[in-house]
């Protein structure tokens, strides 16, 4: 059962109170983030609520005014994400205040997020590192040429609940942290398709309905190559649609395939942790398997 929070504030001149995000309705909390132009829509919040934990601020007579969430994943890690506070309160503490709450919910994991420009002055003023920039890539997704195709001895196929356990072993190698019960909250509304290698999976791609059309993540592989073949259905199943990717890597092949793919830079955040080691997928190691793509940035 997750644990209620509240609390209260006094800004400038009315009193806002903090409770549990459960507690609020979906449409204000959709109000609130298309506020400060962000995407997501009322599916999308209830899917972070029921992964995660979080607390809104409202005023004297209900209006939702800032919002924070964090989500565990197993007992020593967690992202934090949906930090945003109205235009109205954007200066007068209450992120801060907000996320002393989220660190004290959190206390003895180590945390990561993903910053966007005007917030990162203040998570450095909380003891956060700057690791990573992502790049949030977004288009009419369109093909370009021939879609790479598994060489030999591979077999590309849709992925099922069967699935699971080596996805989840995939993910924990490259992200860091064993992420089970997110996937398999992911995998039913996802359509997912998997590179198999000698019987193992060696890349998956997962791609669902999000704010304006469809969001590609998480992506795990350990080469440009595989990571290429698994989104490359994705993008001819959505030729024509709107489709987003958040992914570290700026350069290479699979940047190069998602620009000719018609998913071209449109904003960046800036990926910055909290203890605990970041894997950079810039970085790679042999065949060890990387994070290309991000389940979202409030997830990671």
């Amino acid at each position: 059962m997750k644990p209620r929070t509240t609390g209260s504030l006094t800004i400038d001149a009315f009193d806002a109170r903090a409770v549990d995000i459960d507690t609020v309705g979906l449409e204000q909390l959709y109000t609130l983030s298309i506020g400060v132009g962000w995407p997501h829509r009322p599916e999308d919040w209830q899917f972070l609520r029921d992964m995660g934990h979080g607390i809104v601020v409202h005023d004297e007579i209900g209006r939702v005014l800032g919002s924070a969430m964090w989500f565990p994943h197993g007992t020593e890690f967690a992202t934090v994400g949906m930090v945003i506070t109205s235009p109205r309160l954007q200066t007068r503490g209450t992120a801060q205040w907000l996320m002393k709450r989220v660190l004290s919910a959190c206390r003895g994991r180590d945390l990561r997020l993903n910053a966007t420009r005007a917030a990162r002055k203040l998570y450095l003023s909380l003891g956060f590192r700057t690791e990573r920039t992502v790049f949030q890539r977004q288009g009419e997704a369109r093909r370009s040429g021939e879609m790479p195709r598994p060489y030999e001895r591979a077999e590309l196929r849709r992925l099922d609940e069967r699935d699971l356990p080596a996805v989840a072993e995939l993910d924990a190698q490259a992200f860091g942290a064993w992420r089970l019960t997110l996937l398999a909250a992911l995998l039913p509304q996802s359509v997912g398709f998997g590179l198999y290698r000698n019987g193992r999976l060696a890349a998956f791609a997962l791609c669902r309905p999000f704010g304006r059309g469809h969001v590609v993540g998480p992506l795990v592989a350990s080469n440009d190559e595989d990571a290429i073949i698994v989104i490359a259905p994705h993008i001819a199943a959505h030729e024509g649609e709107f489709l987003r990717v958040d992914t570290h890597i700026a350069e290479g092949e699979f940047s190069s395939f998602l620009a000719r793919s018609g998913l071209a830079f449109f904003d960046t955040v800036t990926t910055m942790s909290l203890g605990g080691d970041f894997r950079d997928p810039n970085t790679r190691y042999g065949m060890q398997p990387v994070t290309f793509a991000l389940a979202s940035q409030a997830l990671g």
